[in-house]
């Protein structure tokens, strides 16, 4: 069991097997130390119950599991308890039983990583995340100690897309950037788009006079052109040509890399 330190649930599968035992439980206590551990099962009651390694076993009561998505009633909605079976939470251990089965608490960790990010997160820092789902208007990425963000579908690259699943998938580890956050209710707001590189570093890896090839993203109504992606944050304009679909692939020239007006002028082959 190692220590951690509001990083993704689940970001690391890491040994269950170290550091915690019987005789020094009372030590994670006092050291409000957060672990993470595998839900085995979700019982009738909606209590979890996690593996901790060393043939030790917790439970986290219902009202234990959220601190964040709380009903009326003070308690997590169902699903949010059966959608944790056989995944990596965090948690922190509160009492012993005299079964020796650990009282453990995701609430508490939940409520100092909402803390953290009211207080300490700031805009434009750099942080880990995964996503945990995806929408047509954007994806939701959890940053760390169950607090998930969203990043729109306008920040998740500088070539349009039409979904976000263009760009992520479910489960997926991603660097990804704070863009806001809501200092009241922690509601944070996350930008994908600046960990793919600047313009002036994708440009850099192509060359006038080469072939490559590129996704149709835009086809302009005026039939000026059409926006071909050559990399997520790079886009080039080629002359405008029937029949060509979002999404397909094509073949183009690199006719001109303006760096002062950063414009990639491509030609079809």
């Amino acid at each position: 069991m190692s220590k951690m330190k509001f990083m993704p649930e689940g970001w690391s599968e890491i040994n269950l097997n170290s550091g915690l035992n019987l005789d020094n439980v009372q030590d994670y206590i006092d050291n409000n130390e957060i672990l993470q551990g595998y839900v085995n099962k979700c019982d009738e009651n909606f209590n979890l119950h996690v593996d901790l390694g060393n043939g030790i076993k917790g439970i986290i009561p219902r009202k234990e599991v959220e601190g964040i998505n709380i009903g009326e009633e003070g308690l997590p909605k169902v699903n949010l308890c059966t959608g944790k079976v056989h995944k990596l939470i965090q948690f922190k251990i509160t009492d012993v039983n005299k079964d020796n089965e650990l009282q453990l608490s995701r609430k508490q960790v939940q409520q100092e990583a909402i803390k953290w990010v009211k207080n300490e997160l700031k805009p434009g820092q750099m942080v880990k995340g995964i996503v945990k789902n995806i929408q047509n208007y954007g994806a939701f990425v959890e940053i760390g100690g169950g607090v998930v963000g969203l990043v729109h579908i306008e920040d998740l690259s500088v070539a349009r897309i039409k979904s976000p699943s263009e760009r992520l998938k479910i489960g997926q580890k991603i660097d990804i950037m704070v863009k806001s956050i809501d200092r009241n209710t922690g509601k944070v707001i996350l930008s994908y788009k600046e960990t793919l590189g600047t313009w002036e570093e994708n440009s850099k890896k192509f060359e006038v006079g080469t072939r490559i090839k590129g996704i149709v993203r835009e086809t302009e109504k005026n039939k000026n052109g059409i926006f071909v992606e050559l990399t997520p944050n790079l886009v080039g304009m080629a002359e405008y040509k029937e029949g060509l679909e979002y999404g397909q692939e094509v073949d183009v020239y690199v006719k001109k890399i303006d760096t002062e007006k950063k414009k990639v002028k491509l030609l079809f082959v």
